[in-house]
Parts: structure tokens; sequence; C-alpha cells
């Protein structure tokens, strides 16, 4: 018999386990999405839907690796993780424009993907989800 203190923490580390997959998977998709040619995405009716596709991408970028990351004891992890997400938006931006003659490199796609980043860290903080150590 497994006493419930055991039984949570192996369930825990299965949700941590499903959270580094998700997390890797969505990296891995955004990376694709990003560098290939979109022409049918819904349009949302303003005149800055890619901005607001990427501030979105890069919020759920974001949460899902802060999540992942917020149980650790280190000091500097969410400082480490909102930078390395920063940086893989930037060099995913630079790229694409290089990758893709379809594709052009804009500050403001930067921007929004940052605000994103931004958004995706603090509602990660703020929530409660995982608090294995």
């Amino acid at each position: 018999m497994v006493c419930y203190p055991q039984r949570i923490t192996k369930h825990l580390l299965v949700v941590k386990k499903l959270l580094l997959t998700a997390s890797i998977g969505y990296t891995i998709v955004l990376i694709i999405v990003s560098l290939v040619n979109l022409n049918s995405v819904p349009s949302l009716g303003s005149s800055f839907d890619d901005k607001i596709y990427h501030c979105i991408a890069y919020l759920v970028l974001a949460f899902l690796w802060m999540t992942y990351f917020k149980p650790s004891s280190k000091k500097y992890i969410r400082v480490i993780v909102f930078t390395c997400v920063i940086l893989f938006g930037i060099i995913l931006e630079l790229i694409q424009h290089i990758l893709n003659p379809n594709r052009t490199y804009d500050n403001y796609d930067l921007m929004a993907n940052c605000i994103g980043v931004l958004l995706g860290t603090l509602i990660a903080i703020r929530l409660h989800i995982i608090t294995l150590k």
C-alpha cells in the first residue's frame, strides 16, 4: 500500500513529465509554424491580427516553460526561463527571415512576442499549479 504523500508525489511527477512533453512539443510546433508559409490563417477582423497571434503563441510558450520550471528551488530560474524564451523569439524571427523569402523580419512581431512572454510569465507565477519540489 502506498501512503498518500508518496501517491501525491508520484502523480505530480507524472504531471511534470507531461508538462515537459507539452512544452517541448509546443516549442517544436511553434518553430515549424514560424518557418513555413501560412496562407489560410483565420482573420480576427483587425489590422494587427498577426501581432495578436504572436502574443498568444508566446504567452502559451512562456506559460508552459515557466510552469515546468516553477517548482525549482534555484534562485534565478524565472529570470533564466524568461530570458531564454525572449531570446528564442528573437532568434526565430531572424531565422524565419533568412530561411523563408516570403516571411519578413518585423520589430512589432518581436514586441508582440515580448508582451506574450511577459503575460505568460506573470500568469504562470500567479497560478499555483504544481508545487512539487
